[in-house]
């Protein structure tokens, strides 16, 4: 159990269930990792990462709160974050507002692209 062991025992049953229904559910098309796009990744962001990766499960990023700092800026945090957790370029990274909508088509480009 990855995400169990780095846990807090706080966490542990929840990450539990989620390492759990992550691997047994043969039905999951793509699974949408949510950052926030004005922190650093924090150790359990790293830790889902991760664990997305060495499973080799479909997975894209969603930097969440893009509403929040300028749009000349989001570039740098995108690569921020990028950097951060050492993503290959073949793994979508899409900045989001859900308060304003922006990037909503990107999202959808993603999801729905084949």
């Amino acid at each position: 159990m990855v995400l169990v062991k780095c846990l807090n025992k706080k966490n542990k049953d929840l990450g539990k269930f989620i390492e759990e229904y992550i691997i047994n559910r043969k039905n999951i098309s793509i699974i949408i990792l949510i950052l926030d796009i004005r922190h650093d990744p924090t150790s359990d962001d790293k830790l889902m990462y991760d664990f997305l990766l060495n499973n080799n499960l479909p997975f894209f990023i969603v930097a969440n709160k893009a509403d929040k700092i300028a749009k000349t800026k989001i570039g740098t945090f995108i690569e921020n974050i990028k950097n951060f957790l050492n993503i290959p370029d073949n793994i979508p990274i899409i900045p989001f507002s859900s308060e304003n909508k922006i990037y909503v088509e990107d999202i959808y480009n993603v999801l729905f692209s084949d």
